[in-house]
């Protein structure tokens, strides 16, 4: 099939990488998000996707808005068969929707109906969900709502991040994708509603919702904390400044710490949580590089009774 692919992070490019190797597939174009600022010169910089797609030179378009109408007119010209997307980030109009022959066919992160949203990788580590998967679906205009194709699972380790988890379901989605244009070419494929039940959100994940409540139990403050990881990371309050957390490894042990007293023991730095402490690995001050919790223990000089998220 003649195919334009819409994707713009990182988690898109397994996906448009194994769609341009495909001997069955053509990738006619490429949409993405305009350049954004990155870096501390905040230099314009193309998406991962847009600089695949440029090094296999593949037309890349990057509209302000898919509602653009020269961006439409130009998806017309092409003529699709279909547009895979995987994580693109712009709300797709109808009058888009209804270009490509077979429809916007997107990989979505989770066993939908549950975690519909911007965040499902992150809010199912939150959740301190066992298993989670990929969806391939037919985009409709409601939220993450189209008739599905395809599902595949994956477990969800004890101590994964979403970066790592979401590494691992970019890889096998990136397959799941493929079989999926697979079967719609050959017809031997149709998509079936999702199921009524079971439907969960997942939202964008905001600075503040990353903020560490020490009052929570030390399970709830582990899931938060790799949920976050990398972005957009978990952090606290610590004598007025932030201090950004790698994953903590809660301790089995009792000790009492208050929520979000710090104490400098042998074994590292715990902190106190609703239940029992958390043991911190590594931190980043405010402008400062990230480094093991014990360097910044000593080098602050943490006093006993302090605490942190005040």
């Amino acid at each position: 099939m003649r195919l334009v692919f819409a994707g713009t992070p990182e988690a898109a490019v397994p996906s448009l990488r194994a769609l341009l190797a495909h001997d069955r597939h053509e990738v006619a174009a490429v949409v993405t998000r305009p350049d954004a600022p990155a870096g501390r010169g905040r230099r314009l910089v193309a998406s991962p996707v847009a600089q695949l797609a440029e090094e296999a030179g593949v037309e890349v378009l990057k509209p302000a808005h898919p509602k653009d109408p020269e961006f439409q007119e130009r998806l017309t010209a092409i003529a699709p068969d279909a547009c895979p997307v995987v994580a693109y980030g712009a709300l797709l109009p109808p009058s888009a929707l209804a270009i490509p022959a077979h429809g916007w066919i997107n990989l979505h992160f989770s066993l939908l109906p549950a975690w519909r949203g911007a965040a499902p990788v992150q809010h199912a580590v939150m959740a301190g969900d066992e298993i989670t998967g990929a969806t391939t679906f037919l985009i409709e205009r409601g939220l993450d709502s189209g008739p599905y194709y395809g599902m595949l699972t994956e477990p969800i380790g004890p101590r994964d991040t979403a970066g790592e988890l979401l590494d691992r379901l970019a890889a096998s989605g990136a397959r799941l994708l493929a079989a999926t244009l697979d079967g719609i070419e050959d017809g031997t494929l149709k998509a079936v509603p999702q199921p009524a039940e079971g439907v969960s959100l997942a939202p964008k994940i905001t600075t503040e919702d990353a903020r560490v409540d020490w009052s929570a139990p030390a399970l709830r403050v582990d899931r938060l904390v790799r949920g976050c990881t990398p972005a957009p990371g978990a952090w606290t309050l610590f004598r007025g400044e932030r201090l950004k957390l790698a994953p903590v490894r809660p301790l089995p042990e009792e000790d009492a710490l208050a929520p979000g007293e710090v104490a400098v023991r042998r074994d590292g730095v715990r902190i106190g949580t609703g239940s029992h402490p958390v043991l911190l690995t590594e931190v980043q001050a405010q402008g400062k590089r990230r480094m093991s919790a014990g360097d910044w223990a000593r080098g602050v000089r943490v006093e006993d009774g302090e605490r942190v998220g005040a």
